[in-house]
């Protein structure tokens, strides 16, 4: 049985408070509890988690997918890569704050089982404030508390090689900062098997 939206917004704050306790931490969690749509927003247009909700809900599967990730054997033993539980949950819960405000409810014609056209809705991307993805994540977040250069990086470059950016500098991002790499997994392990499959 899917959860609710208030089910999974629960969870957030829960797993919020258990973890971040830096200054500007409250203030940034009252934002997106009181002053957004972060819990109502979905994740994209049309393609993951294009629901209502969906946007806390993908957040919540990448801080799963990264937990995962980072209690590898492989990962500790072999790469030596840990972090802390605050900054695990920074950087998958915050990640995709630059979505916060940017879907509008609309309807787009679609064609029904009796080949009839029919309005359905959907959702349009209407940015104000068109300052990149990961790094307009990573100025949002700088609003309210500190990051550290680590958690930066990692929100930043958290598309990867699936963004629009220059391929050497995303590999420079994971080779100095191999959190970017692990967070990069853990949003598209969410994104195209997770969320693609009703997760």
């Amino acid at each position: 049985m899917p959860r609710t939206s208030e089910e999974i917004k629960q969870e957030f704050i829960k797993i919020y408070k258990e973890n971040i306790h830096r200054d500007g931490s409250e203030k940034l969690l009252d934002y997106l509890v009181k002053k957004c749509d972060f819990f109502t927003a979905p994740a994209s247009t049309r393609f993951h988690n294009s629901f209502e909700g969906g946007l806390a809900q993908h957040s919540l599967n990448v801080y799963y997918c990264l937990k995962d990730y980072l209690a590898r054997a492989r990962v500790r033993e072999e790469y030596k890569l840990t972090c802390s539980d605050e900054t695990a949950a920074i950087v998958s819960l915050l990640h995709d704050m630059c979505k916060i405000n940017t879907y509008v409810k609309d309807y787009r014609n679609v064609k029904n089982e009796q080949g009839q056209w029919e309005k359905v809705p959907t959702y349009r991307f209407e940015d104000t404030l068109p300052y990149g993805h990961g790094e307009k994540s990573v100025y949002m977040i700088s609003g309210f508390m500190k990051l550290t250069r680590e958690e930066a990086m990692a929100i930043r470059w958290h598309m990867g090689f699936s963004g629009n950016e220059e391929k050497n500098t995303v590999s420079n991002a994971m080779e100095s900062y191999p959190l970017v790499l692990a967070v990069s997994t853990a949003d598209m392990e969410a994104s195209v098997f997770m969320e693609k499959l009703g997760g």
